[in-house]
């Protein structure tokens, strides 16, 4: 989700690795191990949670998520928390990362020491104040100044413990001043609108007559007010500490007025107790990105040349190829470039170009697309979009099953535990791999169409230049990727491929480890495939399936998956499962007041139908086919006082639900649009609030049946993973080419010296391939011309937009760092030009 900004768009996502926690404190008692977790958090926020890795004090996670961030935040921060069965979970510590300094970690796997929790330091949100000072003369002639502080509003406060009920509480700090005065109290919001006024009576002398002061007399411009927020608690601890802020008086200046937002801060020496080094560390790597990106037709030459770039001769002085050796790594290339072919449909003739000319480069046919090449990053890539579904419906069932049912299937006999027996292990296993082998290779029909095209491509290639040295190479060619690539790194790795929600235990994935091995062995068709293992257990396993219905099995399904076009993806008959959760429900008619009509409920989606069920695995107690889904919708939060609520709108009633985060909200949004994007009822207005009191909140009318009064948001492809922003990726491209400038000119001076001098290569321009320098050169020079062009326009942008903030209004709060740092960044920058 883009955040508007003056005709940008802002998105921000960020790719985390949660390693390993060490050094754990252990517990107090006699067991001493714990069974932690780990969260990521957007400020209090959580946004997703790992498994839990029992008896341990240094747990391994070693799990990966991924999230678009659709709000502003300060912190990106990670809890480990203590599992405790009778009691609440207790956290240990926390890494709490300021959104200006992700970039120092960006991509390095870093440990960083567990901090310590305390109510005092966890804050978020931000403050509205109004300050004024006027001048009383009193009956003796003394002249008094009244202070005036209207405490308007708060945002983003953080919900504690599941709720929000602020007060705010303001005080003036100085001599023989203590009292605070307080607001009323706002019950289920955490935006509270107080728009409440508080005075207090100071005095100072005249600026002009310089007199000494009396005792009673206080300097204004020394003073400062305190404003705290709070929890209106029903626990017997106590309100709790939501953030405050010090707001010294002389900010009143000289026309004695002040109003501007402010960030709450936490408590001074908040948490500064415990001993840092006694919490442990944790390992992280973290990739936070954030585009700016501008109108379409900003980007149009450096796309139309990206967009070109399979009609180029050769392709590798092509646009793309060019990113491809210019960048650090091929991964880094290929993720945007996919995206953005797949997005104009062009995905097929670029990697058949890129592809026809790797294979055109490989002297041996066994080593067929095995190394780590732009062609092989990019179709990598291409799979995980257009076949994420196709590897659901094929793969999801089976490993479910296998990371449920916990059979033994240790092989090693140096690993076998003692109550186990090594021929019903190697049963088990054989089960398993029969099971996911036939899976795999009756799932032909299934296979999306792109992916289809491109083997076809691939085959093609393959046989024409090795056909004379290796019959099976077109069958090698797909197998390289559909197999080794694409079906045994999701067995191997489900969590990564969204077949599981985490990192499987230590003897699931060991039984998946083997299972990847002989699937990727089956898939291969060498030909002495016991050879293939430096383990004799494995040699031995594999002679199960040294029968040639296996071989022949492998061929059909990859003659099937390599004819071009012949199958449609959306001929898929069998329920999809896409995303299932828990979430809070209102109840649809009947009683419409009351919390009792919110209820916690397990939602399931498939490509048939949207049920939830009173908890996992029981039947369902509602289900809404995708057909009848006319739109789906946020639900502002002034409807009911709460947040991250959307509506599921249907030709009778709207479902309202709650869902768990932000984060969580916007996913739930974005499938259940896309999965009923095709329905041909589908509603172009809608109204945002809800329908209570006999009126719609939002218009006021009194029919529940009346038409929407707000145009539905705009429409998202059918295709669900296909969903891209082509502006964006060609933002990314730029970014790229713009971090690489140094190595595009030092490829246009290769270009240079390889014209001029036909001899042997200077080292310095020997990582370069160029096949045609004259074709090469020219297209360099365009890139850098649109690169450079961009580049302006970004500086532009960035300076007007410097010259309009405001510190202190809503967008730019004071006690916002990332803004300072932002500030700082413009008046070093402010004399370059391009």
């Amino acid at each position: 989700m883009a955040v508007e900004e003056e005709g940008l768009r802002v998105f921000q996502s960020v790719k985390i690795k949660i390693g390993e926690a060490k050094n754990i404190p252990p517990y107090p008692g006699p067991n001493r191990m714990r069974d932690c977790y780990c969260t990521v958090n957007l400020d209090q926020e959580e946004v997703f949670r790992t498994k839990i890795v029992e008896k341990s004090l240094c747990p391994f996670y070693g799990e990966d998520f991924y999230c678009e961030i659709p709000r502003s935040f300060r912190h990106l921060s990670f809890y480990i928390f203590d599992r405790d069965v009778f009691r609440r979970d207790s956290s240990i510590g926390k890494v709490a990362v300021k959104k200006e300094d992700l970039q120092k970690y960006h991509g390095k796997d870093t440990w960083f020491q567990l901090q310590p929790v305390s109510a005092d330091s966890e804050v978020q949100g931000k403050v509205h104040l109004e300050l004024r000072l006027s001048e009383v003369i009193t009956d003796s002639g003394v002249i008094n100044h009244k202070l005036a502080t209207r405490v308007l509003e708060c945002q983003g406060l953080p919900i504690v413990n599941g709720q929000c009920d602020p007060y705010a509480a303001v005080s003036l700090l100085g001599p023989s001043r203590s009292e605070a005065k307080k607001t009323k109290v706002k019950r289920k919001t955490n935006n509270p609108q107080f728009d409440e006024v508080f005075y207090f009576e100071v005095t100072r002398p005249l600026s002009s007559t310089k007199r000494q002061f009396d005792v009673e007399e206080e300097d204004v411009d020394k003073l400062a007010l305190r404003v705290d927020l709070w929890n209106a608690s029903n626990l017997k601890f106590g309100d709790e500490f939501l953030g405050g802020v010090r707001v010294p008086l002389r900010v009143l200046g000289q026309f004695g007025v002040h109003d501007a937002w402010y960030y709450l801060q936490p408590r001074e020496n908040a948490g500064k107790s415990v001993k840092v080094e006694e919490l442990g560390s944790l390992r992280l790597n973290i990739v936070y990105t954030e585009d700016h990106v501008f109108p379409s037709e900003h980007y149009t030459p450096l796309r139309d040349l990206l967009l070109d770039s399979a009609n180029v001769q050769p392709v590798s002085a092509s646009t793309a190829n060019i990113l491809g050796e210019v960048c650090r790594e091929k991964q880094e290339a290929a993720i945007p470039l996919v995206r953005l072919f797949l997005h104009y449909g062009k995905i097929v003739p670029f990697i058949s170009a890129i592809a026809h000319a790797e294979v055109n480069r490989t002297q041996d046919p066994n080593t067929i697309f095995r190394g780590n090449s732009l062609t092989s990053k990019c179709i990598d890539e291409t799979m995980k979009l257009a076949g994420m579904h196709y590897l659901q419906v094929t793969l999801k069932p089976i490993i479910d099953e296998i990371c449920t049912e916990h059979k033994p299937c240790e092989i090693d006999p140096v690993k076998l535990k003692e109550s186990e027996n090594l021929d019903t292990n190697r049963e088990n296993l054989r089960h398993y791999v029969d099971r996911i082998f036939n899976v795999i290779t009756t799932s032909g029909v299934r296979c999306p169409t792109v992916m289809c095209d491109i083997f076809f491509s691939l085959r093609e290639s393959a046989a024409t230049r090795f056909q004379d040295e290796d019959q099976d190479v077109r069958y090698t060619a797909v197998s390289s990727f559909i197999f080794l690539r694409f079906f045994a790194p999701a067995i191997l790795s489900p969590n990564l491929f969204q077949l599981r929600p985490h990192h499987p235990d230590a003897a699931t994935s060991r039984t998946l480890t083997l299972i990847s091995k002989t699937i990727q062995t089956l898939g291969s068709l060498a030909t002495s495939k016991s050879a293939n293992f430096k383990e004799t257990y494995m040699a031995g396993f594999y002679d199960y399936f040294n029968e040639q219905k296996y071989a022949d099995a492998v061929k059909n399904f990859l003659d099937l998956i390599s004819t071009s076009g012949k199958w449609d993806q959306k001929s898929i008959e069998t329920p999809i499962m896409l995303k299932e959760g828990f979430m809070i429900k209102r109840a649809q008619g009947r009683n419409r007041f009351g919390m009792k009509n919110f209820k916690k409920r397990w939602f399931r989606l498939t490509n048939h139908e949207f049920t939830y069920h009173k908890t996992k695995g029981e039947g369902a107690l509602c289900s809404i086919p995708i057909e009848n889904i006319l739109a789906v919708e946020r639900l502002e939060e002034e409807s009911f006082k709460m947040k991250n609520m959307f509506q599921v709108i249907q030709p009778e009633r709207a479902l309202y639900i709650q869902a768990n985060n932000c984060v969580e909200a916007r996913d739930w949004i974005d499938i259940l649009t896309k999965v009923s994007q095709c329905n041909r009822k589908r509603l172009s207005t809608y109204h945002p609030s809800a329908y209570l009191n006999g009126h719609w909140l939002c218009c006021k009318l009194s029919a529940d049946t009346a038409p929407g009064c707000t145009p539905c948001t705009g429409g998202l492809p059918a295709n669900i993973q296909l969903d891209v922003d082509g502006d964006r990726e060609t933002e990314r491209i730029y970014s790229l080419y713009s971090t690489y400038m140094t190595k595009l000119i030092k490829m246009e001076e290769a270009c240079g010296s390889k014209s001029v001098y036909d001899g042997p290569e200077q080292e310095e321009y020997s990582s370069f391939v160029i096949d045609d320098p004259q074709e090469t050169y020219k297209t360099l020079k365009l890139i850098v011309s649109a690169v450079q062009t961009l580049e302006q326009q970004h500086t532009k942008y960035k300076r007007d937009k410097f010259k309009k903030t405001k510190i202190g209004s809503q967008e730019h709060p004071i006690g916002d760092k990332s803004f300072q740092c932002y500030i700082r960044q413009q008046s070093e920058s402010s004399t370059y030009s391009i």
